[in-house]
This record gives C-alpha cells, sequence and structure tokens, in this order.
C-alpha cells in the first residue's frame, strides 16, 4: 500500500506541471480555432426549411415558443404534451405561422411506452426526423430539511431525467439518417446550485452529464445542444405547481424567491433554435449567467454565503406542502 501510494504522489508531481506546460503551448492554437469555429457557425446555419421537429412539453412556456419559432422557420412539427387541448390551440396557432404540417400527441414523457410511441408515430407520419427537442420538466421547492416523504420525489426524476433520455433513446437511430440534432433543456441552477431546488438540481445536473457522454457516443451523426437556463416567464414562474396531488396556482409562490429578472420565453426560443441549428455546445440565457458560472467555478465560498445569507428567499418549501410544479 505505502508504495503505491509513493507511486501516485511521484505520478502526482510530474504531471501537474506537464499538464501547465502543455495547456501554455497549445492555448493559443486552441483560441484560434475556437474563433475560427465560431464565425463559421455565426455565419452558416441550418435551412430547417421543410424539416422535422419533434417537441416534449409543448404546451406552454419555452416549449410553446419553440414550436412557433420552428413553424416560423417552415418546419412541419410533432407536438408532445400531457394536456391535449392546449396542444390543439398550439398547434392551430403553429400553422398559422408557417407551419408546414403539425401533429399533436398527448403522452406522458416519463412513460418509457408512450415516449416510444410518440417517435415511432413521429416518424410513420413524416418519414423522417430531424431535430429532437427534450423540453419536458418539472420542478420542486423544498429543503432538505422540511422533507417528510423522500419517496415523493422519484417522479421528478421520472419526468427531468428518464423524459429525456428515454424520447432520446428511440429517436437516435432516425436521427443518425438524418445528422439530426438533439436538444436537451438542462437549467442554470445544475451549475449554481441553490438551495431549496436540490431534487430538481440534481436531475438537471444529471442531464448534463448523460448528454456531454451522449455527445461523444453519437458524434459525428447527431449533436447536441445543452441550455443552461436562468429564470423565464414560464407557467412555473407564474406559481403553478402541485400541492398534495392538485394543481394550483399562486403568483407570489416563485416571484418572492426570484433574485433576478425574468426572460420572456419567446426570447428564449430564439436563442435556443439558433443555438441547436449552429450546433453549439451550450446555449445559456440571459448571457450574464455565464459569468456567473465563471464566479462560481472559482469561488463557489461566495456563492454560499451568498445563499445562507439570503436563505429565507429560497428556503419557501415546507413538509406541509412540499411543491412540484409542472412545466
Amino acid at each position: 500500500m505505502a508504495s503505491s501510494y509513493f507511486v501516485h504522489t511521484l505520478i502526482s508531481l510530474f504531471i501537474t506541471p506537464l499538464v501547465l506546460i502543455a495547456l501554455f503551448a497549445f492555448f493559443p492554437f486552441f483560441c484560434i480555432s475556437r474563433i475560427i469555429l465560431f464565425l463559421y457557425r455565426f455565419v452558416v446555419s441550418e435551412n430547417m426549411k421543410g424539416k422535422v421537429v419533434l417537441i416534449t412539453g409543448a404546451s406552454s412556456g419555452i416549449g410553446e415558443e419553440l414550436a412557433y419559432e420552428y413553424a416560423r422557420r417552415g418546419c412541419s412539427l410533432a407536438i408532445v404534451a400531457r394536456r391535449e387541448k392546449k396542444l390543439w390551440k398550439v398547434a392551430e396557432k403553429a400553422k398559422s405561422l408557417g407551419c408546414l404540417d403539425v401533429i399533436s400527441i398527448r403522452a406522458d414523457v416519463s412513460n418509457v411506452q408512450h415516449c416510444k410511441r410518440f417517435v415511432d408515430q413521429t416518424v410513420k407520419h413524416f418519414g423522417r426526423l430531424d431535430h429532437l427537442v427534450n423540453n419536458a420538466g418539472i420542478t420542486s421547492l423544498c429543503s432538505i430539511n422540511d422533507v417528510t416523504d423522500i419517496t415523493m420525489f422519484t417522479s421528478l426524476m421520472d419526468i427531468n431525467f428518464w423524459g429525456s433520455v428515454y424520447p432520446t433513446y428511440f429517436a437516435i437511430p432516425h436521427l443518425k439518417k438524418t445528422r439530426g440534432k438533439v436538444f436537451v433543456n438542462s437549467s442554470s441552477s445544475a451549475i449554481m446550485h441553490p438551495p431549496s431546488i436540490s431534487f430538481y438540481t440534481a436531475s438537471k445536473a444529471a442531464l448534463i452529464s448523460f448528454y456531454e457522454t451522449m455527445r461523444v457516443e453519437l458524434a459525428p451523426e447527431i449533436s447536441i445542444t445543452i441550455a443552461t437556463l436562468g429564470y423565464t416567464d414560464s407557467e412555473i414562474m407564474g406559481g403553478k405547481h402541485l400541492k398534495d396531488g392538485v394543481m394550483h396556482i399562486d403568483s407570489q409562490l416563485l416571484s418572492d424567491a426570484t433574485v433576478l429578472p425574468v426572460i420572456s420565453c419567446s426570447d428564449c426560443a430564439k436563442s435556443i433554435i439558433s443555438a441547436i441549428c449552429r450546433k453549439e455546445r451550450y446555449i445559456t440565457e440571459p448571457k450574464y449567467i455565464s459569468v456567473l458560472f465563471f464566479v462560481k467555478s472559482v469561488c463557489p465560498q461566495a456563492f454560499e454565503w451568498f445563499y445562507r445569507t439570503f436563505e429565507h428567499k429560497f428556503c419557501i418549501g415546507h413538509a406541509s406542502s412540499t411543491k412540484i410544479a409542472y412545466k
């Protein structure tokens, strides 16, 4: 055991300076290549005319606005959500905005059979699939100190994580044929780690880890774009949540905990689709959130102090009324 520890210590002593030397040597070339790639992707963007897009969580919020933005670009759409009547309204508006064809599919993304069905139905109807947009998700608002039944959060992971993984798995063979694209809606909280949404944060962080792995495994046939968004004016920010199995709306529920300004779902949708079409790895809105990511990585203690100091702004869930909000 002592010799093994000595070997690892020796490797650590040599590998650190070698990595630093290599970093300084190749960093300028890396920066130049990144600039060239950025300029190329800025100029060259995918023409979506006639392409087929499948969107989950399309009945409201970002998913709804994504459907409208894709429609303006002349796509055919398959929109998926649990609220069928709302899907019909989204479909009608999408047609009026230029959508070539649209089908509405009522499904639950946490159900693996439902996911297989709506992917198969999309390909059967249109004959192809170009973009898979994994947008469906829910949120929870509760401190771990107030949790009385830990099992009630399994649905959150089922929808937020498996609800993106299931459709991706079934869509992979079809996306490979078209050299298509996958979008997954993670969250800035997966990097910022604010209190009172620990289960939500964990599910969104799991998405980043999974799709970063998929980025390597599916390249070069399929590209992946991950969103790390801040506060958006979705139904969640309007206070829509599940309480004791019944849907409630409390306009003050999340507005009281909102520290940063809210960005519109429409603006997010435009940025997201532009990023997908340019094969960008990540899209963060509002843009200043990226600066906070950097600060969090170099000085996490500052964020921990901030969270502790203003903990009352975040701890808005209670044992008797743990909230799970759908988007």
